[in-house]
């Protein structure tokens, strides 16, 4: 079951597939369409998880994982990190 932990990678998967540059509903679009089972299973997170969405990009900005150069755009730091997590130690 999917829970918000889980949009983090999710918007980083999304942007990657998007050239590394999106506006925050293409994210939408793209979550929903490749993960539309696991939020439908993840419980109060169905109802909430656009909401939390935009947290969970806040938090990648706070990492520096992503960018916010205009409104409602986002943008990977590093197009090629697709959804993977940075190596532990690194």
């Amino acid at each position: 079951m999917a829970d918000k932990n889980d949009l983090k990678s999710w918007i980083v998967e999304a942007l990657a597939a998007m050239g590394g540059h999106a506006h925050w509903v293409a994210v939408a679009r793209h979550i929903w369409a490749t993960h539309e089972a696991d939020l439908r299973e993840s419980g109060d997170l169905f109802y909430t998880w656009q909401y939390q969405l935009g947290w969970a990009a806040q938090v990648l900005r706070d990492e520096g994982r992503i960018d916010k150069p205009g409104r409602g755009n986002w943008t990977l730091r590093d197009p090629l990190a697709g959804g993977q997590e940075p190596a532990k130690g690194a």
